[in-house]
């Protein structure tokens, strides 16, 4: 068949600066996702948009036609509103694992497609089935019966949502260009407008540990995503959120899950316990129920009713133990003082190194490695006393870990404080 349009044309315009029109980016994510147009094309096609960006108004039709690659799912048979939540990842942020539950106890529907972890992120679905028995994937007539009867799902995404994300993330990760915004808050958002939500928060974090490491950059980020649910008819509210050091006191897959446990029950990390509350309210909000309080949902044990109910309605036991670590190595304060510093990315790779992540998509995660906390920035502290412990089932993998944590803390004389961002830095709406 005849092509509209040719590859190199395309290129050369964005290459010169030149805004791509609809017909334009209509044709080429279609044809790169059918194959006519090549990855080396789109690669360097890639790298002109990271160079020379895009409008509001191209990147608006880009992750439309992003959608368009797709299928859609549609809610609107459902008894209640649907909001979701995603976050831009970072360290020990298991923040969906007690709001979902959290926020379908306060009447909206949650259907929560996550993801797996790389790297120093961790993955949703990674902590959950460290659970015995939960499964990740459902069949989109699953989560519609799940959403319904419980009110909370979360669950792998399937492959009929924006396949042609699927592929070009995959082409940026090996050619650069990740890094550029139009299409870091496309692919997030062809993939959260076509699950069909009819309101959605983003937590964009920053620091050391996100992706995003200025505020500024963060900022930029969230309002293109914000922009984009908006123009499709998305209510879009972003939180800019700190990950300058790791939420909580667990960053691992069954030691976050244990954390957000504690979290439901009533208790868990003031930090956890902060943001989860603050990511409900939004998300209540934007689904019109600002007249329900999530933090009397965790008081009155609802929401933990539904975190029962959601893992036991995916195969999981709620009551099972979670798997531990055969082996752990405590790092002790070498001096007395105040701790004010502790690098979220640094802890991320120890976790990491530990078992907790994989490098590549296809190797397996331990479910019991990571670290866990015993202090954070703020607290005093004693020479000798516990800063953290590392978890392994492979304690070979303890003097690597212990290289990535070199330098990843700070503890200054008594009467020091830190200096950090708060844990809500920023709230970005629609304009």
């Amino acid at each position: 068949m005849s092509e509209p349009f040719d590859a190199v044309d395309v290129i050369r315009a964005k290459r010169d600066g030149h805004g791509l029109d609809d017909a334009q980016i209509d044709w080429v994510v279609d044809a790169y996702t059918r194959g006519a147009v090549a990855d080396e094309q789109m690669s360097a096609l890639a790298m002109a948009i990271l160079l020379n960006g895009m409008d509001r108004r191209e990147i608006s039709r880009w992750t439309a036609a992003m959608i368009a690659s797709g299928e859609r799912m549609d809610f609107s048979a459902l008894s209640r509103p649907t909001a979701d939540k995603h976050s831009t990842g970072g360290v020990g942020d298991k923040i969906t694992l007690p709001l979902a539950p959290l926020v379908a106890a306060c009447g909206v529907a949650v259907p929560q497609l996550s993801g797996r972890g790389l790297g120093h992120t961790g993955g949703t679905l990674d902590k959950l089935e460290a659970i015995p028995g939960w499964r990740a994937r459902m069949s989109n007539a699953e989560m519609l019966a799940q959403l319904e009867d419980v009110g909370a799902v979360i669950c792998a995404a399937g492959d009929g949502l924006a396949p042609a994300d699927k592929k070009l993330y995959a082409l940026r990760d090996v050619t650069g260009t990740v890094e550029a915004i139009p299409l870091i808050a496309s692919s997030i958002m062809s993939k959260k407008i076509a699950e069909g939500t009819g309101a959605l928060v983003l937590d964009v974090k920053v620091g050391s540990g996100a992706f995003m490491k200025t505020v500024d950059d963060a900022r930029e980020l969230a309002r293109t995503m914000v922009d984009l649910g908006t123009d499709a008819g998305v209510t879009t509210v972003a939180l800019l959120t700190n990950m300058q050091t790791p939420l909580g006191l667990t960053a691992g897959n069954a030691l976050e899950v244990r954390e957000s446990v504690e979290v439901l029950a009533g208790g868990g990390p003031d930090d956890v316990v902060e943001l989860t509350l603050a990511l409900a309210r939004e998300m209540l909000a934007a689904a019109g129920r600002d007249d329900v309080d999530p933090a009397e949902k965790l008081r009155d044990g609802s929401a933990m009713d539904v975190w029962r109910r959601m893992i036991a309605a995916q195969g999981g036991d709620p009551d099972a133990e979670l798997p531990r670590a055969r082996e752990t190595h405590v790092v002790t304060a070498p001096a007395e003082g105040v701790l004010t510093q502790l690098d979220a990315l640094k802890v991320g790779v120890a976790a990491w190194r530990l078992g907790a992540g994989r490098a590549r998509k296809e190797d397996v995660v331990q479910a019991g490695a990571g670290v866990e906390l015993h202090v954070k920035p703020g607290a005093p502290v004693r020479g000798g006393e516990p800063l953290m412990t590392l978890h392994t089932d492979t304690p070979e993998r303890f003097e690597r870990a212990l290289e990535a944590l070199q330098d990843s803390w700070f503890i200054a004389p008594d009467g020091s404080r830190p200096d950090l961002l708060p844990l809500v830095v920023e709230r970005i709406a629609a304009e």
